[in-house]
């Protein structure tokens, strides 16, 4: 299937590992071009460079904390030089571990900045790029922890919950301006962070210990790779999707215990 994506700028933040750098290719597998982001420069540039050896795509880094209004502005003006954005992917955070008794004010407002000021920033600041382009999408990464909270993540369940909020309320003043925006919930995904952890807690036993987290919270019984949610990131932001505006995915593999 064409998804109608070849030379649209996709923007994509956090995108040097993970979902993100997924997210990336498979835009640049339909022939877009991408930009994207993340803090630390030998990573973010090695993968931009990647993604442009593989797919025949300009493929451009910025290396800048999201985090700041500053490095929100760093993203918004590359993407202005680079074209202008037909698509922006906010996909930067990570989790948290602690309890609300133990955590800082100062760790709430790292998370609150990460996860849902960078989506303010660089939303508002990518739309007039977009509906100068004819319009697009955005698209939000939240969490199946916006409504389904895991107790020792309060701070990421709290502002991915805001995140998808913020989506929804995005949603409806952006569609005026031929912007679609959506939101996706990942369940379990099988990325380099959470084969880390596992390495931490179970050594040589890791592989038996993210099929015993599958077995007790997805009912498919395994994690999603990174391309089963990045192939799907990338047909909600394509024009076959486009009477898909305001929703919220859940990718999780039976994971939700609700409607």
């Amino acid at each position: 299937m064409d998804l109608g994506l070849t030379g649209k700028l996709a923007v994509v933040t956090g995108g040097s590992k993970g979902i993100g750098l997924g997210v990336a290719r498979a835009f640049a597998r339909e022939g877009a071009n991408v930009l994207i982001t993340a803090r630390t420069k030998e990573a973010v540039e090695a993968a931009a460079a990647e993604i442009g050896a593989d797919f025949g795509v300009k493929a451009g880094a910025v290396v800048s904390d999201i985090a700041s209004a500053d490095g929100c502005q760093a993203v918004i003006d590359a993407a202005r030089a680079f074209g202008g954005a037909d698509v922006f992917v906010s996909n930067a955070g990570t989790g948290s571990n602690e309890t609300v008794a133990e955590a800082t004010d100062g760790k709430w407002q790292y998370y609150w900045d990460l996860h849902v000021m960078a989506a303010v920033r660089l939303s508002r600041g990518l739309a007039d790029q977009i509906e100068a382009k004819g319009g697009g999408a955005m698209l939000m990464n939240a969490s199946i922890c916006a409504v389904q909270p895991l107790w020792y993540e309060p701070i990421y369940n709290t502002t991915k919950a805001a995140l998808l909020m913020f989506s929804k309320t995005l949603s409806t003043e952006m569609i005026k301006r031929g912007i679609r925006v959506n939101t996706v919930n990942p369940g379990l995904i099988r990325t380099p962070d959470w084969e880390n952890t596992a390495r931490d807690l179970a050594g040589q036993e890791w592989e038996a210990y993210l099929q015993e987290v599958a077995d007790e919270h997805a009912d498919i019984k395994r994690f999603g790779t990174v391309d089963e949610l990045a192939d799907f990131c990338v047909f909600l932001c394509s024009p076959k999707a486009s009477y898909s505006v305001g929703s919220a995915y859940h990718v999780d593999g039976g994971m939700l215990k609700t409607t």
